[in-house]
């Protein structure tokens, strides 16, 4: 892809119109909107692992970042014949499966990609993210306390990988056998935040109001239903810095890494580097957990 290229792109066999190639996406970081999509493509082998069937939500920027945005649900018209889409709960998702869809959505001026937590279809969900919300512009201690949940969950026999959310919070994903349920994740999650709570009452909160967290970390585990979403693995966001959420290995926490470090400019040389750290995680075993619980029930 030229940086100047203008009218259609050919990929995969389908055509994609690009406008204003030229417009600034990321102004104060020099990205364009031809940049842009050459670094969408570049992420494409990694992203479309975690957006694929999966209900998707953009959140898109006309005028480039810092300008007016908006949240896109139902699939943007004229839809191309490319283009799959699903129902659920009377919107019809796009289904982001492939590059020619992801260069068309970047085309849009959609900057973030947030998919459901389940595929199209179906009541489970894909993956366990615990997502751990800060309620400060800037908190300095994310990655202490990120590192403080991955070491309880390492406590329990469960390893994790965590991931920035392109923004101030932190993820932290568990990869899943299929068939465990929303509630049962819940359940686990609600156990590990209270444990956290109590052992950290002055880094952790389970406070849903935000007005009522003071400078707490919000440890959310309530995020886990049907068509929720969450910010997915290489993601960029329409940040200052064209910030993109990133995987992270558990060192790279210890050392209190910036979430502001990992971003358009830099992510594709990560990558070949370190390659996708999410992908190496096998599926985890939660079954012991979920049995203690059933049985503290009884």
């Amino acid at each position: 892809m030229r940086k100047h290229i203008k009218g259609t792109l050919t990929i995969e066999g389908q055509e994609i119109v690009v406008t204003n190639p030229d417009k600034p996406l990321w102004p104060e970081a020099g990205i364009t909107k031809a940049m842009y999509l050459q670094k969408l493509a570049a992420l494409s082998p990694y992203l479309l692992r975690y957006t694929r069937n999966r209900l998707l939500t953009t959140i898109r920027y006309p005028h480039g970042v810092p300008g007016e945005s908006f949240y896109q649900k139902n699939a943007p018209e004229p839809l191309p014949l490319f283009v799959s889409t699903a129902i659920h709960d009377n919107i019809r998702y796009v289904l982001l499966n492939g590059l020619p869809e992801l260069l068309w959505l970047g085309n849009l001026a959609a900057l973030e990609f947030h998919p459901s937590l389940h595929l199209a279809g179906s009541l489970h969900p894909c993956e366990w993210m615990i997502d751990l919300d800060p309620s400060l512009p800037e908190e300095p201690r994310i990655m202490e306390a990120a590192f403080v949940v991955g070491e309880v969950l390492r406590s329990l026999g469960i390893e994790s990988v965590p991931k920035t959310s392109g923004a101030t919070g932190v993820q932290i994903i568990v990869t899943i056998e299929q068939g465990i349920t929303f509630d049962e994740l819940r359940s686990i999650g609600q156990f590990v935040a209270q444990y956290v709570t109590e052992k950290h009452p002055g880094l952790f909160t389970i406070e849903r109001l935000k007005k009522n967290r003071g400078n707490k970390i919000y440890f959310d585990y309530l995020q886990h239903y049907s068509g929720k979403t969450l910010a997915a693995p290489y993601t960029p966001r329409a940040r200052l810095g064209a910030t993109v959420s990133t995987p992270l290995t558990w060192e790279e926490v210890s050392q209190n890494v910036s979430p502001s470090s990992f971003h358009l400019l830099n992510i594709v040389e990560r990558l070949k580097d370190k390659g996708d750290l999410l992908e190496e995680l096998p599926p985890q075993p939660l079954e012991p957990i979920l049995r203690h619980l059933a049985g503290r029930k009884r």
